[in-house]
């Protein structure tokens, strides 16, 4: 059985039909750049877009880069504020007529992983990290999801600013930091 699956990001928005048997991607999967400001109205335009690309009407996982509960859009550090305290599971589904599945992205891409990856059958914690536009994190005690760690939100010691301002890969191209610069502030950000 095929499902779309959607990563909201900071700078791209990617769908895809997803295998949800094998976790493999059943179709090409398509990048349109988020729009900037990247409020509601327009991530979901966008959304729409993708969804009519693939002539799709089933179940659609949107995975989206905030604090995400029972549906509710919390956070917004690489979207627009407009998105704190929206419903955006009710947003997306309203417009494309598709029932929807919203949740932090870092925490859809630690259950892919989970079910089909490294973290496959193990027990105890297993914590899976994200690098893009920020740094996302799932963490999971023995194959249990604990939601919305947002653990890239963690300020660094010496610091006034938290480690997606400092090793997220946003910061290691606009930083244009060699790939051992980079894997040294990751380093420092995974010590912590």
């Amino acid at each position: 059985m095929d499902i779309m699956g959607v990563d909201v990001g900071g700078s791209g928005i990617k769908g895809a039909l997803v295998d949800v048997k094998s976790g493999e991607l059943s179709t090409d999967r398509i990048r349109v750049k988020t729009p900037q400001p990247a409020a509601p109205k327009a991530v979901i335009s966008s959304i729409k877009k993708l969804v009519r690309t693939f002539d799709y009407t089933g179940p659609l996982g949107v995975g989206f880069p905030a604090v995400v509960q029972d549906g509710i859009v919390l956070s917004a550090a690489n979207v627009d504020d407009k998105w704190i305290n929206y419903p955006g599971q009710k947003g997306i589904s309203k417009e494309t007529g598709c029932q929807v599945t919203l949740l932090n992205d870092a925490d859809a891409a630690g259950y892919a992983e989970m079910r089909f990856g490294a973290g496959r059958d193990r027990l105890g914690v297993v914590m899976i990290i994200t690098l893009g536009t920020g740094i996302g994190s799932a963490l999971f005690v023995n194959g249990r999801l604990v939601p919305n760690t947002e653990l890239g939100h963690l300020y660094l010691p010496g610091h006034s600013f938290d480690a997606e301002e400092y090793a997220s890969d946003r910061i290691r191209s606009a930083e244009d930091l060699s790939w051992q610069e980079w894997a040294k502030r990751l380093d420092q950000y995974l010590l912590l």
